[in-house]
């Protein structure tokens, strides 16, 4: 009896820690928000940010008549949707390296493992290369990033499928086969564009300036769909972490959970590199980081993932446009900053196994 009363005490302890967690973390988010949309080269007061921010919101054009066209237009359609890109594609990214490090029991996958991004940053690349030497009316960029990405999931489960059954070992070892041809076609245009390959090496560094709400407009339904799809069955892909032989055991359709996991991870991971371009290790460090210091249950770990990683590109995207004369590629950013924290963090764990 006494021992049931522990392991209830410890669960609620642990459900309110992580509650805790959540609630600071979205108040930071916030607080980051609000200090985000005032810093910037245009000195703007934060009472005139909040006053355009609430006047856009409400509808209410009297309460910006003492304000400049050329202030509203620096915070409502340049600094505010960029902010909210930042919050949308670290949340996606998180979240879809989340999904991959359960579902491949690999603590080092991430978008990037089974070739969704390079896919996506593939047919990126050819749609720039459309928009610089074969049409004169430019292609959109995103739904090419977003077939790319698809294309390449299909084909990577393809190749991965044996005797009609998908290993996890399987799916890895196709990534990296499918990611590296990607890879060379990649070089390949990057070649063949000649002196405008700063274009594509740009997008391909991983960049949120000039973003619209157009982009807001098709990315948050998006992500925002597919991350309850992915807490929805975490309980199953919970489970399916255990192995493929023990979730069978237990009554798991195995096949239909880890289709609905890869389709809706690779589908956030593509809508984010069509957006954004590639940036590196969000998705591979936020969930490191919230896995071996609070917990591995994905019911909690999903939606701390997508809290975390929209804080920490959000402050990545401000040290890349405030710090610096020139705009630095938040993507550059992140892998600076996370390439060296996870090493840390990769050494740390084999001191403690030791």
């Amino acid at each position: 009896m006494n021992n049931k009363v522990d392991i209830m005490s410890n669960f609620n302890n642990k459900k309110k820690k992580l509650t805790i967690v959540g609630i600071t973390l979205f108040i930071l988010i916030i607080f980051l928000l609000i200090l985000s949309v005032n810093l910037g080269r245009a000195d703007i007061k934060i009472v005139e940010v909040v006053k355009i921010i609430y006047g856009k919101i409400t509808f209410n054009e009297k309460i910006l008549s003492d304000i400049s066209k050329a202030k509203i237009a620096i915070v409502w359609n340049i600094r505010l949707p960029r902010i909210l890109i930042a919050i949308l594609i670290g949340w996606g990214l998180a979240v879809s390296g989340t999904v991959f490090q359960s579902l491949l029991m690999n603590p080092l996958a991430d978008p990037y493992t089974i070739g969704v991004s390079t896919g996506a940053a593939f047919g990126a690349v050819i749609a720039i290369y459309i928009n610089i030497f074969i049409l004169k009316n430019p292609v959109p960029i995103i739904p090419f990033a977003f077939l790319g990405a698809i294309l390449t999931l299909l084909l990577v489960m393809k190749i991965a499928k044996r005797n009609g059954y998908m290993s996890s070992s399987n799916l890895i070892i196709a990534g990296i086969i499918v990611s590296s041809i990607l890879s060379a076609g990649i070089s390949f245009l990057k070649s063949a564009s000649g002196e405008q390959v700063s274009v594509i090496i740009f997008w391909l560094m991983g960049s949120l300036d000039s973003r619209t709400w157009n982009q807001v407009a098709l990315s948050f339904p998006i992500i925002t769909i597919l991350t309850l799809i992915c807490i929805y069955f975490s309980d199953d892909l919970n489970i399916l972490a255990l192995g493929e032989k023990q979730a069978r055991a237990l009554g798991v359709n195995t096949k239909k959970i880890r289709n609905i996991f890869l389709i809706s991870a690779a589908m956030i991971t593509a809508i984010c590199v069509s957006v954004s371009g590639i940036i590196g290790f969000i998705g591979l460090i936020v969930p490191h980081m919230l896995r071996f210091s609070l917990t591995s249950d994905n019911k909690a770990l999903i939606p701390l993932s997508a809290l975390l990683g929209s804080l920490l590109l959000l402050f990545a995207d401000n040290i890349s446009r405030v710090l610096f004369n020139v705009e630095i590629p938040v993507g550059v950013i992140t892998t600076l900053f996370g390439g060296p924290f996870f090493i840390y963090i990769f050494m740390s764990k084999n001191k403690s196994i030791q």
